[in-house]
């Protein structure tokens, strides 16, 4: 195999592989927070700007 054909090959794997894989990243990456055992967790960080910065409450 060529460095060109090896290229080629490379070149059309990250155009049609690649792209399959970072769509699914992203939808991964998007759905993430949604999650139900993050809901305790996201309510937090949601009312961290009203909390009392002296005693946390």
């Amino acid at each position: 195999m060529t460095w060109h054909s090896t290229y080629d090959f490379l070149r059309h794997l990250a155009d049609s592989w690649g792209l399959v894989a970072i769509a699914l990243m992203w939808l991964a990456f998007a759905a993430w927070p949604f999650r139900p055992s993050a809901r305790a967790s996201n309510k937090r960080a949601a009312n961290m700007i009203f909390e009392d910065q002296t005693h946390g409450e």
